[in-house]
């Protein structure tokens, strides 16, 4: 046989089969609110009927219809969405769906084959392959007077046609990584990571309804490390505060204007993203320990996160 159609009939077994997994488990939304009619995609992916999708496809919505390629169709209600995530959770009232694995995000690759899933209306189905372009992406997004980035995100090839927010992004053994989130341009798509942190979000959306963050009052800028300190630590980057807010978790914890945080939690800090990461709900109220770079000399501090209002 020759290797090119091998090859290509490799490929093509590969996306049929993500699709026949996924599909199932793939919603189309018709979501109605105060802002007019929308429509995207969702995923379910738990046995007991929680849905997955993108924040902004169901903002303002207490709820909607969810039909599914098999012509089941059925209500949903809103449990709970992270604007600041761009991920919502939902529940269908109809039993019985599918639903897909999850993976991880963290283990994808740049060239890896992904392969994007969605079910917009009027469409019995989308089905798109590509490759991951791009990781660690960063996406602003904007709840309020609240802006962040979000992390990681993937930027993928694979095309997603209007409707398609909310659907799944899977890897070639039909996990879904990722929930697309927007279309960037032509030919250039983007996805919200599943991995450690939009785990912990979701269960907090599960369990309440909402997502609780915490705050510690300091604000920087990446700058690099002094190179016998960056050879000692195994990291080249560090985060100088330009500003500790008086009061604040991280001025009551002795952080000064200055000081340049290298590590919290055990974990390396090279920027203000790598802070907000662990920022969550069940860092509220627990000791962070800290260690900042100060005059040449290595300090370590315990923070007490507090809630963000």
């Amino acid at each position: 046989m020759d290797p090119e159609i091998d090859a290509l009939d490799a490929y093509s077994r590969v996306v049929s089969t993500v699709a026949a997994t996924l599909l199932p488990s793939v919603a189309s939304l018709t979501v109605r609110s105060r802002r007019g009619e929308g429509a995207g995609s969702a995923v379910v992916y738990t046995p007991d009927g929680f849905v997955l999708t993108s924040a902004h496809v169901v903002a303002g919505a207490d709820g909607g219809d969810a039909e599914f390629t098999d012509g089941t169709q059925t209500r949903f209600d809103v449990v709970g969405a992270d604007p600041l995530a761009d991920l919502a959770v939902l529940r269908i009232r109809e039993p019985g769906v599918p639903p897909a694995t999850l993976g991880n995000a963290d283990d994808l690759r740049i060239g890896q084959l992904v392969v994007a899933v969605g079910n917009p209306l009027g469409l019995a189905g989308s089905v798109t392959a590509g490759v991951v372009s791009a990781l660690g992406r960063s996406l602003p997004v904007r709840d309020g007077r609240h802006t962040r980035l979000i992390d990681d995100v993937i930027q993928t090839d694979a095309a997603l046609n209007p409707g398609n927010s909310g659907g799944a992004l899977a890897d070639s053994a039909s996990r879904v990584v990722g929930i697309n989130t927007a279309v960037a341009g032509i030919g250039l798509g983007l996805a919200v990571p599943i991995n450690g942190t939009t785990r912990l979000i979701m269960s907090e959306l599960m369990s309440t309804g909402r997502v609780r963050r915490a705050w510690l009052g300091v604000a920087g800028a990446t700058v690099p490390l002094p190179p016998p300190l960056a050879q000692r630590l195994g990291q080249s980057k560090g985060l100088r505060l330009a500003e500790v807010v008086p009061g604040s978790p991280a001025g009551q914890a002795g952080l000064y204007v200055g000081d340049v945080m290298l590590s919290a939690a055990g974990k390396p800090i090279t920027g203000v993203q790598d802070v907000l990461r662990l920022m969550l709900g069940p860092a509220i109220g627990r000791r962070l320990a800290i260690t900042v770079l100060r005059k040449d000399a290595l300090v370590d501090v315990v923070a007490v996160p507090a809630p963000l209002e």
